[in-house]
């Protein structure tokens, strides 16, 4: 999945249920998503939560390929700010 992809499948899910918070991935060099209410930016702005993440691992996390906990905790996903909003993902997910 390319980052446009992604994007596409987050604004599918925030179509159904928006977020009350802004959500940034950060993928480093490939790009940025943010959530912020009910629309997918694919771009880099503001949030109140960050996660870091490679592109092929945010694909694998939209599929439901990489749990993200387990993915926390191995060090493959880093996140900064709110951390509460970050919990909120698994009802978007």
């Amino acid at each position: 999945m390319t980052l446009s992809e992604i994007a596409a499948a987050l604004q599918n899910a925030l179509n159904r249920k928006p977020l009350d918070n802004s959500i940034k991935f950060d993928c480093g060099d490939d790009g940025a998503i943010t959530l912020d209410g009910s629309t997918a930016y694919l771009d880099d702005r503001a949030a109140d939560c960050t996660i870091r993440i490679s592109e092929p691992n945010l694909a694998k996390l939209i599929q439901g390929k990489l749990n993200p906990m387990t993915a926390f905790a191995m060090g493959k996903i880093k996140v900064s700010g709110d951390m509460s909003v970050a919990l909120k993902l698994s009802q978007l997910l």
